[in-house]
């Protein structure tokens, strides 16, 4: 990885040509990246599943009755039957990663309890899976223009509707994707 070229709490927008039947159209939000690859969890990307399929299959008592009503999302296709919590940040839970002053990410049982029960994080979105890259792997694709990258946004992550959210990232870096071809020349 190349000093400066960190992307930790950055949007990968997937470019309109990149036609991966897991990434297209996609916009990533990245929790970690180092020399030894990258890891995000997609944020626009549904599943046919509420939160009451996993607090039932995970035999957690659910007191809030909002709760499980919350859509599950699409988070990446590594490791797709563990569930990742992308929240606003204000404590800890049993297995967190703190990505920035705001923002977390957590895979334990406790913040799902926690959500079941109307305790949970103000701000939180649920997937299943995540993307990850390998050491060098993802900057080879940002050089081979598979993806633009901007920074984040929480009004995105947690607010803009899913369908919104391809366009709406890469706005904020003030890229229409409208106007941009679907395949990129070569000279």
């Amino acid at each position: 990885m190349q000093a400066g070229s960190n992307l930790t709490n950055q949007f990968l927008i997937a470019m309109p040509a990149l036609d991966d039947p897991y990434f297209s159209h996609t916009v990533t939000y990245i929790c970690e990246h180092s020399s030894n690859g990258a890891m995000g969890i997609i944020i626009n990307q549904s599943m046919q599943m509420q939160m009451s399929d996993i607090f039932t299959h995970m035999k957690i008592d659910v007191s809030d009755p909002d709760a499980g009503e919350q859509s599950v999302h699409y988070g990446g296709p590594v490791e797709e039957e563990r569930g990742f919590v992308l929240h606003s940040y204000h404590k800890n839970w049993d297995s967190t990663m703190q990505v920035t002053d705001t923002l977390a990410i957590s895979t334990s049982r406790d913040i799902l309890e926690a959500i079941a029960n109307g305790t949970g994080p103000d701000k939180y979105f649920i997937a299943l899976g995540f993307a990850g890259w390998g050491p060098g792997q993802l900057e080879q694709e940002m050089a081979n223009n598979s993806w633009l990258s901007g920074p984040a946004s929480e009004d995105v992550i947690f607010s803009t509707p899913l369908k919104d959210r391809w366009q709406s990232a890469a706005q904020t870096i003030g890229v229409d994707l409208n106007l941009m071809p679907g395949q990129a020349g070569h000279a």
